[in-house]
């Protein structure tokens, strides 16, 4: 079992990245605002009701003043009405007030969020599937998915809430300092002067906290990694009796996970009561000095109460800062690495199914002429080395040697997956560059070795070869592909769900249908990938039958293991190291006495 990549347990919200914010990375993330462009207005309206919501929060510990003051006689304004009742009322209307432009606010917010991400993730999905194979040689599924949904769900949130409130509790900032000034000069210097040393102690314990639970997670993904490793691989943990080898690893792991924990706590604690007593302190040291204010009648009762609320906004906000910036910087993070897929170089296809079909027909004719290929990722092992060879319209030519020769690079190369680094493919004649993908694609089938089906229905994974294939076509390519009889063995026949990657039918099964989907696809050129060497006999002559049907009148790929199958092709190409080294039929090739083919058939019929 694999012992590497341990933080590969984290939790895609775990592994989000974080950036630092400054003029680069906001540049970067810029790109991502076109998609708001569709729905520039509905943004620019909620941002205007986003700023009716701080006002209106804004006015109410104001009001609240007001209405202490106006109990006790004491008018500070002449233009404020000295009804405790007329404030009131102005009170639950200014209410009314936030309610509305609140609802509007979230409404319009979320609206545009879910428009423009459902954009940008149909964009990003699109712009991955389209992606050459190089591409897909280089990165992990797990990091591809990420990008789709934690990245993608971390901006959506961003733009959603985080980006809303963020503006919110600056306006909220900044409004509320303002009015302790305008409330009492005195006391607003008070806070000032002890504000410096809270922010200080709080960014130190902060950094160092997150340090502790970035700890903690990692050796919380490291024991989930053994879980995983042991319940994969558990016939080898009880083959080899290593229950208790494997409980002591989860345990030691574990204790870890605890000691930084206890240890996280400990700064936690210390941090929380600092925080409960500055505070409380801050609280105290406002009332007490407030109350000697309002003694010597340089404020009032009421306008100590509107100056304690709005110290509480103001307390709020900046409370809400470190958590929001985090999530914007995690956000920016994200983005740049959406913004990096959506750079990347796709290959011509095009997002509509109509531009998508067949423009130039094949006939199949193949020519590989002088082939050198190695693979992007390995570029210093050759695979094909001038590899030349002709296969004319309607014949079977097989490709066989040892493991590592080639064989399956041939496939690949065909159907466009890759480009050879010197030489030429052509179809029909001309050089491949002059068709478009599409058309070769579109032309070409493969049957590999290990077929993957998708997790619906075989109706599903049939017509996959041709969408717009009707019910009777699906049974009829079903039928030639020797696969009708057990589909309708099935309580549910053709509706019946395969599984994820069609782990519910056998192998045979699995090939059968593979055959079928090709059969409805109806190629010019047909490849198949050993497709019978992992079968029993049974199954292998079903699967068999089935390809000598599809077979017939195309022109016909065969990489071949067992080359009992394999006699009857019109040309059998030998290779080894990526080199052509026999070419014939079987007849001829039987007859090289220090052949390769002869060797490899001599050593099938020994075993």
């Amino acid at each position: 079992m694999a012992r590497t990549r341990l933080n590969s347990g984290n939790t895609p919200e775990e592994d989000l990245p974080t950036a630092k914010i400054n003029k680069d990375s906001l540049r970067k993330v810029s790109a991502l605002l076109k998609y708001l462009r569709p729905y520039r207005w509905k943004f620019i309206i909620g941002m205007g009701f986003l700023l009716l919501s701080s006002i209106t929060a804004l006015a109410f510990p104001a009001l609240l003043g007001m209405m202490i003051d106006a109990a006790q006689g004491k008018q500070k304004y002449q233009w404020v009405p000295g009804n405790i009742h007329i404030i009131g009322f102005i009170s639950f209307g200014v209410l009314f007030v936030q309610l509305v432009v609140s609802f509007f606010r979230i409404r319009l917010f979320v609206e545009v969020a879910e428009k423009s991400l459902a954009d940008i993730r149909r964009d990003t999905y699109f712009k991955l599937i389209t992606l050459p194979m190089t591409f897909f040689s280089q990165r992990r599924v797990g990091e591809l998915n990420s990008r789709i949904s934690a990245d993608l769900s971390q901006i959506q949130d961003t733009i959603t809430t985080t980006l809303a409130e963020l503006i919110r509790q600056v306006i909220v900032l900044v409004g509320g300092i303002s009015f302790l000034f305008v409330v009492s000069t005195k006391l607003t210097l008070l806070n000032i002067a002890v504000l410096p040393l809270l922010v200080v102690i709080a960014v130190f314990f902060g950094r160092y906290i997150r340090s502790l639970s970035r700890q903690a997670q990692d050796k919380l993904a490291e024991s989930n990694i053994i879980v995983e490793e042991t319940l994969q691989g558990i016939a080898n943990v009880k083959a080899f009796v290593n229950e208790a080898y494997e409980a002591y690893r989860y345990d030691t792991t574990l204790r870890e996970v605890v000691r930084i924990a206890l240890k996280g706590a400990n700064f936690r604690g210390g941090f929380a009561s600092f925080i409960i007593f500055a505070i409380f302190s801050a609280i105290v040291g406002v009332i007490w000095y407030g109350s000697v204010l309002v003694s010597h009648g340089d404020l009032t009762v009421g306008n100590l109460t509107t100056y304690i609320l709005y110290s509480a906004f103001v307390g709020a906000a900046m409370g809400s800062f470190p958590e929001l910036y985090a999530n914007v910087q995690k956000a920016v993070g994200a983005s740049e690495r959406v913004l990096e897929l959506l750079k990347e170089k796709n290959e011509p296809i095009s997002i509509k199914a109509e531009e998508n079909q067949i423009k130039q027909k094949i006939k199949g004719d193949l020519i590989f002429d002088n082939i050198i290929f190695a693979y992007p990722t390995r570029k210093e092992i050759t695979i094909l080395n001038r590899l030349s060879f002709q296969v004319k319209a309607g014949e079977r030519v097989a490709i066989v040697g040892p493991s590592g020769a080639g064989k399956s690079t041939i496939a690949s190369l065909i159907l466009r997956f890759y480009a050879p680094q010197s030489g030429q493919i052509r179809f029909d004649h001309q050089v491949a560059d002059q068709y478009s993908l599409t058309d070769i694609r579109n032309q070409v089938a493969i049957v590999p070795q290990d077929v993957l089906l998708f997790g619906g229905s075989i109706l599903e994974n049939i017509a996959y070869g041709c969408l717009n294939a009707t019910y009777e076509e699906v049974m009829a390519a079903a039928k030639r592909a020797n696969a009708h009889q057990f589909i309708i063995g099935f309580p549910e026949g053709y509706n019946t769900l395969v599984g994820e990657r069609g782990i519910k039918l056998s192998g045979g099964q699995r090939q059968r249908i593979a055959i079928a989907r090709a059969l409805l696809k109806n190629p010019v050129i047909l490849i198949l990938d050993e497709a019978t060497s992992s079968l029993d006999s049974e199954s292998e002559r079903l699967v068999q039958e089935a390809l000598e049907e599809l077979m017939k009148g195309r022109t016909s790929i065969i990489i071949a293991h067992r080359l009992s199958t394999i006699r009857q092709a019109d040309k059998i190409i030998v290779l080894e190291k990526g080199e052509l080294i026999e070419m014939g039929t079987h007849q001829e090739l039987m007859q090289h006495e220090k052949g390769l083919y002869r060797y490899l058939s001599g050593l099938q019929t020994s075993t």
